[in-house]
């Protein structure tokens, strides 16, 4: 996979729309790391970084996945917060918004019911 074509100007732009159409104009990429972290729940960037590289079965370097976390929190499909346990870990989780992606996107395939 070409990761110089996963974040971009582009996909730094938030879009407007429905939750559905910020998903569509979505990289698989960052498909992926909603999936991820709609599996893990709120989880630091090294524990979506390596869910991803399980997944792929490749490691994922970092100027890959923060450009993308960036991107998502841009768009307002997750929340990005410094960790209270320790003032400088970064934590991400889903939105209301991003959940909402997820699941027009599991309707729309075919998969779990909206």
């Amino acid at each position: 996979m070409d990761e110089t074509t996963d974040a971009g100007s582009e996909a730094r732009t938030t879009l407007d729309g429905s939750a559905s159409d910020k998903f569509a104009h979505l990289s698989a990429f960052q498909r992926d790391l909603l999936h991820a972290l709609d599996q893990r729940g709120p989880a630091k960037g090294l524990a979506v970084k390596d869910a991803i590289a399980d997944y792929y079965g490749e490691e994922i370097n970092n100027g890959r996945l923060y450009p993308n976390l960036d991107a998502l929190a841009e768009g307002g499909l997750i929340e990005k917060r410094i960790r209270e346990a320790d003032g400088r870990t970064n934590e991400y989780e889903l939105t209301e918004l991003g959940r909402r992606a997820l699941s027009a996107r599991r309707a729309w395939t075919g998969g779990a019911s909206a």
